[in-house]
């Protein structure tokens, strides 16, 4: 089981959730507008957000967490749908997971997803 984690531009939102669904046994995605910025410390972004003396650039974060099986498909699902070529596309993060509990239920590991 293993945590994807994606940083993308948010105009790219609808194709990676678009290229997503198409993915069967997909368990759920869960998405955030976060901000951040990377190794150009967010110089190139057009509409940069301002903290504490910081610039930002507006990104999403889409969570997915899947069985072993799904990992590379939907690394190469997100990967394919947030490309633009362009700097600031964003890193895809995958983590390895040691449980998962669905509250509802108390279901533990895979079954919880």
């Amino acid at each position: 089981m293993r945590e994807i984690k994606a940083i993308i531009q948010p105009f790219m939102l609808q194709h990676v959730l678009d290229a997503l669904a198409t993915i069967e046994g997909l368990p759920g995605v869960t998405v955030s507008e976060v901000l951040g910025w990377g190794k150009s410390r967010a110089a190139n972004v057009q509409h940069p957000v301002r903290e504490s003396g910081h610039a930002f650039a507006r990104k999403c974060k889409v969570e997915i967490v899947v069985p072993d099986i799904l990992i590379d498909q939907v690394v190469e699902a997100v990967v394919r749908a947030a490309r633009t070529g362009k700097p600031g596309d964003g890193k895809v993060f995958v983590h390895e997971l040691d449980d998962a509990v669905k509250i509802r239920s108390g279901e533990r590991g895979e079954a919880a997803i």
